[in-house]
């Protein structure tokens, strides 16, 4: 791939000197350049990054399917431009006919997509021209923004929910999970701009980190569930509820806050026509909600800070005949406590998390929207994937929509460590096989072995799922070979110990691990992130004495990967001698591995494990 890599050799403050630079995007470079980004891999003396203060009031009536909403928003310049106009994120747009999508959408998925009624910039209003089916608009400002000031713009607006849910929609008639419901001003950042990519509904997302105040208006009898802070618990919940709930938060055991027998008195919520719940997120990168008055409620909290005994609350809604989600508080609570204080080791940063039974298997800072199944196993394993996604790309402010291998592949490898704890390292290991790997290593097409630092706006398919998911969390694991358990945590938290709350690159995170680690990792990050390989090992030769036998191994797909060599003996018995990416460091094409030896050798395999093999035909040798 030498076309991707660039003479570009620079010294790690405080780190190793490389000798071979990686490819680097001529506006990423800039950034660098410009000294907001730093090639230590920390924040530039010169970052910065925009905030805004949202304050939102939403109207729902289920079953009517209209949510009409108003907010007023603060929105901060702290970049040192002065803007002449502001872009905009009208993402509910990609339901309307005609709008760039990568799949086909049904008549139910269809939907006039969202109406501005008011748009008003400082105390004046303006004229919204319509944005058709684009998922942003650019507007000009009356007067510049000028750096390190502010304007104040307010929206109302209305929009259908889609009859057919995916990430948001109807969950039944008067069910609605709601999400991406509010205009929002667009990412700009210092080596993009503005953020213009349009929302196709295959890629993720990209926000800056905003405060969030939220109030919901919903009928008597409708509970609602959304991120952050419930404010006003006594105003919308009868006493009895409202302690259930209250109680919870302390608590280890699992709490029923509203069972469907409770539900069935209708005397759950205050008894007034309209409940106002009011909600505060501070910092956050978006905001989500789930209104029903059919969802049941269980709640539970657990201890995510050890050292501060710090504790965050586990909810779950849902349908009383999903069985799956009434262990869902418990797996919760699981998730939150290894995620925490294993992989990756960061406290959980949010006051709750909250697992709505969905469809869409999708995160949300504080919410998770996932399907009801059979297999206890899997619900689990669904619920883990996506409250890993709070630390990658919420605690982070990943850009998914270009480099969701930074998101996807982080808590793929996340999702893999923990199984090993749930099911053990043979289950754990076949799981992974057939769900991230095999339909990849496989499947030999081109599309398969394009970089993953290609970004993902340009692809679809497989090619994107391949790149951001299990390709990139191998890339992760082999990593995590490479440099050891402690040396590979430490560079971990270092790199999100720099870059929580602001808006790392892959460059930023290649970096900070080189400089973190001490190590000049570019080979390696050059071979799994900017290649066209593979995994495809082969035994090359083998020569035994009494006493050493050498296995010359030769990497015919190119990806740097782990692998055991087991060594069958004439006597029957065997040995397992793994081997670390280290061995290609000095060459990747060829290693030769020498194991001491005691018994004369039968046979040799090469296995990988998840590292699957492309063609394991070249992966034995026996002894004639």
């Amino acid at each position: 791939m030498k076309s991707l890599i660039i003479a570009f050799c620079f010294a790690l403050v405080g780190g190793t000197v490389t000798a071979q630079g990686l490819y680097m995007p001529r506006n990423v470079k800039q950034a660098y350049q410009k000294g907001t980004r730093s090639l230590d891999g920390r924040p530039g003396k010169n970052y910065w990054q925009n905030f805004a203060r949202y304050n939102i009031t939403i109207t729902a009536t289920p079953p009517n399917r209209t949510i009409r909403g108003k907010e007023e928003i603060t929105y901060i310049n702290n970049s040192p431009d002065t803007l002449r106009s502001l872009v905009f994120k009208l993402i509910l747009n990609s339901h309307k006919p005609g709008a760039v999508r990568q799949s086909p959408a049904s008549d139910d998925y269809l939907t006039s997509g969202i109406s501005i009624d008011k748009y008003t910039e400082g105390r004046n209003d303006k004229l919204w021209r319509d944005a058709g089916n684009a998922t942003q608009r650019q507007v000009a400002l009356t007067q510049p923004l000028m750096p390190r000031d502010s304007i104040k713009l307010a929206f109302e607006w209305h929009y259908d929910v889609s009859k057919e849910s995916g990430r948001e929609g109807v969950l039944d008639s008067t069910t609605f999970f709601l999400a991406y419901f509010y205009p929002r001003v667009a990412v700009m950042d210092d080596y993009y701009g503005w953020d213009r990519t349009t929302f196709t509904e295959a890629q993720e997302f990209y926000n800056d980190f905003n405060d969030y105040t939220l109030t919901v208006n919903v009928p008597k009898d409708y509970l609602v569930w959304a991120t952050g802070d419930l404010q006003n618990a006594a105003e919308v919940l009868q006493p009895t509820y409202a302690k259930r709930l209250s109680e919870s938060l302390r608590a280890d055991s699992i709490i029923h806050v509203a069972t469907l027998a409770d539900l069935s008195t209708k005397n759950v919520t205050m008894q007034q026509p309209v409940n106002s719940w009011k909600w505060k997120a501070n910092y956050v990168p978006d905001i989500a909600l789930c209104i029903s008055n059919q969802y049941v409620w269980d709640a539970s909290s657990v201890v995510v800070d050890k050292k501060t005994n710090r504790r965050s609350s586990v909810q779950a809604a849902f349908l009383d005949t999903a069985k799956d989600f009434h262990e869902m508080v418990g797996f919760g609570r699981h998730a939150l406590d290894w995620f925490s204080n294993n992989t990756p080791g960061v406290p959980y940063p949010y006051p709750k998390t909250t697992i709505v039974q969905g469809f869409a298997d999708m995160e949300y800072p504080m919410m998770v929207n996932d399907g009801s199944t059979n297999d206890l196993n899997f619900s689990r394993f669904v619920a883990e994937h996506e409250i890993a996604h709070t630390w990658f790309p919420f605690y982070m402010g990943i850009n998914e929509t270009r480099y969701g291998f930074m998101d996807e592949g982080w808590v793929t490898a996340f999702e893999y460590l923990i199984s090993q704890a749930d099911l053990g390292n043979d289950q754990a290991t076949k799981n992974f096989q057939l769900f991230r790997v095999r339909s990849w290593i496989k499947d030999p097409s081109a599309e398969q072995d394009l970089p993953i630092i290609t970004p993902a706006n340009v692809l679809s398919g497989a090619a994107m799922g391949n790149n951001e998911y299990g390709k990139a969390a191998l890339g992760y694991l082999a990593l995590k070979e490479l440099l050891g358990d402690a040396n590979f945590k430490k560079s971990l938290l270092e790199f999100m110990a720099r870059w929580h709350g602001k808006h790392p690159t892959p460059w930023d995170m290649f970096y900070s691990f080189n400089n973190a680690s001490g190590k000049d990792l570019n080979w390696f990050w050059s071979n799994w992130f900017f290649s066209n390989n593979y995994i495809d090992l082969a035994i090359q030769n083998v020569a035994t004495t009494p006493t050493l036998c050498t296995v010359t191994i030769q990497n015919i797909g190119g990806y740097v990967a782990p692998t055991d060599i087991i060594v069958k003996f004439t006597d029957g018995t065997s040995g397992t001698y793994h081997q670390t990416p280290a061995i290609w460091q000095a060459n990747q094409r060829l290693a030769v591995v020498k194991i001491p030896i005691k018994k004369k050798v039968a046979s040799i395999r090469l296995e990988g494990g998840i590292f699957m093999d492309a063609d394991e035909r070249n992966n034995d040798w026996k002894a004639k």
